[in-house]
């Protein structure tokens, strides 16, 4: 019996995943995910914040307290988006040295590429879909960039790309006021439409069957969709929102400020501010699976690149 950590700091949230493998299976035994905003101001600036970095400080020793007391053996920590582009990278490297060092000597978050990024996602994402629902094409979209790609349920990748669009950096680099205007939502619609054709030009979204998506933003749409009064992982994994039905949802987000949409009990206080951009990403996403793959509805995974570092963890 091993018990295995995962975390993933991306440009909004850092995420926590404790498992434990034992004959072939693994079982969860621990989530956590805390807002920190680690990069807060990358996109104009190029640098972390000495204030992003001591929040997400803070929030990695309480996620390495959790994994002593749990006995975790191996942890693997991925950074994506927000740690490729600044520039004061190494202050960041330091700190999750001195702090994952607790649990495995040597242990360091790594940079991961977006290919990488995107095939962790896949891994974690179709575990729990049927094989006949293939190809997929998984959806991962976080702060700073959304990850796609498009393979089979035995893990073979047929293609993926990394689109420097997210859900934070909408928000700070073009939809500034709150809400919204409408010059501000044309704008993010336009930008998101130029990505998103790179992504076409990349990536052969008309092969996947089934389209998936995974992260906060899509998993706290489908929960505003179901009408929870509580966020309810087992209800979110898995649940299928029709496309129709989510472009009237993800319209009414972009027209609410920020309080509007954090007083809804299953929107994450650090995420309301955001939402209104994810909400333009995946408006974006919704038209492209439409006019290339003739989907009406999305998938929602709960599961994403956390389980897919657990699952290499447990087979290393």
């Amino acid at each position: 019996m091993t018990r295995l950590a995962a975390v993933d700091c991306g440009t909004n949230a850092i995420r926590l995943l404790i498992s434990e493998h034992s004959g072939g299976k693994t079982r969860d035994i621990h989530r956590a995910l805390e807002i920190v905003r680690l990069g807060e101001g990358v996109d104009a600036t190029g640098r972390f914040s000495p204030t992003a970095i001591e929040r997400t400080r803070a929030a990695l020793e309480r996620y390495v307290e959790i994994m002593r007391i749990e006995r975790v053996e191996k942890v693997r920590m991925v950074a994506t988006s927000a740690t490729r582009d600044a520039t004061n990278r190494d202050d960041f490297f330091a700190m999750t040295s001195d702090l994952l060092g607790r649990i495995q000597p040597g242990a360091v978050a790594e940079v991961i590429t977006g290919e990488e990024e995107a095939a962790l996602s896949f891994a974690g994402a179709v575990a729990d879909l049927p094989a006949d629902k293939g190809p997929f094409c998984v959806i991962d979209l976080g702060g700073g960039s959304t990850e796609f790609v498009v393979g089979d349920a035995d893990g073979t990748i047929h293609g993926s790309y990394s689109a420097n669009m997210g859900c934070v950096r909408i928000t700070e680099r073009i939809m500034r006021d709150d809400p919204a205007t409408d010059t501000e939502i044309e704008i993010a619609r336009d930008y998101v439409h130029e990505c998103l054709e790179t992504v076409q030009r990349t990536v052969d979204l008309a092969r996947a069957k089934t389209f998936v998506g995974c992260a906060g933003t899509f998993t706290t749409i489908s929960a505003i969709a179901q009408g929870l009064e509580t966020y309810e992982a087992a209800a979110i994994h898995g649940s299928v929102l029709r496309c129709d039905a989510l472009m009237v949802l993800t319209n009414q987000l972009i027209a609410q400020t920020s309080d509007q949409r954090a007083a809804h009990p299953v929107i994450h206080p650090g995420r309301a501010d955001v939402l209104a951009g994810g909400s333009v990403v995946v408006q974006g996403i919704i038209g492209v699976a439409r006019d290339l793959a003739g989907v009406k509805e999305i998938v929602v995974s709960e599961k994403d690149i956390l389980d897919g570092i657990i699952a290499g963890l447990a087979s290393s």
